[in-house]
């Protein structure tokens, strides 16, 4: 495999799902039993470079070749839970999501069309074998999509500045459960409120894809790479899952105005780092 720098691959976002050893099925829980006594375990730069590193060959490799058998692990409450990478479902689901981001002509000359067909060859066949198959990650660009703050609150809320070569942090952690139930009442009180549109279809299918792990599960909210791009001052000062839950709790109470406070601060907030993607 070509070697790749140290460089950091930023901006990109994620939600993630760690579940516990007990929803893994033998010989899988065993695996990931060893796997989390492991001292080296990889951490998300060091998947953001190997996925790097399968683009640079000619042709690319857009999908690896295997399935990766890393995970994130954490331990809460003595339980410890494991975040499988997934990294081979997850390529051919962000290859047929690269349309909707490219146009034609620089997603030919990034990925050749004989190597997208292949891909997708590849994927209808393994599909056929592994029809329940879902991610426990996923991956934003350039922003976190509003409608995940919903399945977490600013009390969870986790920031660190960072120092010397350590970058900053900025993400939150929820039980399942208030993930669960904060989407169910968010999706009533929008529901009863405001017309259909890309929030309501949003949280439909984030809860649906909670719905497919385990209760006792954590949900990860990671702004990840994207703190590269944002000055420590707007990172500091970011507290999207509160203005979106203002914004509904408002909404639930009949108050337009202060849900329309909440919602012009989020699109302030996020158009600033849209302006910063435009730029590059």
């Amino acid at each position: 495999m070509p070697k790749v720098s140290s460089l950091i691959v930023p901006y990109a976002t994620y939600l993630r799902v760690y579940e516990p050893l007990a929803a893994f099925p033998e010989p899988e829980r065993t695996h990931w039993e060893r796997y989390a006594r492991r001292a080296d375990r990889p951490s998300y730069q060091d998947e953001l470079r190997r996925a790097l590193a399968d683009l640079l060959p000619t042709p690319p490799v857009p999908v690896p070749v295997h399935e990766s058998s890393d995970a994130f692990v954490l331990e809460a409450d003595g339980v410890v839970c494991v975040c499988p990478w997934r990294t081979r479902l997850r390529g051919w689901q962000a290859l047929g999501e690269l349309a909707e981001e490219l146009p034609l002509s620089v997603l030919d000359a990034v990925l050749p069309p004989v190597v997208r067909h292949q891909a997708a060859q590849d994927y209808e066949r393994w599909l056929v074998r592994n029809q329940d198959a879902r991610p426990w990650i996923r991956t934003s660009t350039w922003q976190v999509p509003l409608h995940w703050f919903v399945l977490v609150s600013d009390e969870e809320r986790r920031y660190d500045k960072g120092t010397g070569e350590i970058p900053p942090m900025l993400r939150y952690r929820t039980p399942m459960v208030q993930a669960r139930r904060r989407v169910a009442r968010a999706l009533r009180t929008l529901k009863d409120t405001i017309e259909e549109g890309p929030l309501i279809d949003g949280l439909l299918e984030v809860g649906r894809w909670l719905e497919e792990f385990h209760p006792r599960s954590l949900v990860e909210l990671d702004y990840a790479g994207l703190v590269h791009v944002l000055p420590a001052g707007e990172l500091e000062d970011d507290h999207s899952a509160a203005d979106v839950a203002e914004g509904i709790e408002a909404l639930r109470s009949g108050d337009g105005a202060a849900a329309g406070a909440a919602y012009g601060r989020l699109v302030e907030r996020w158009r600033s780092v849209r302006d910063r993607r435009s730029a590059n």
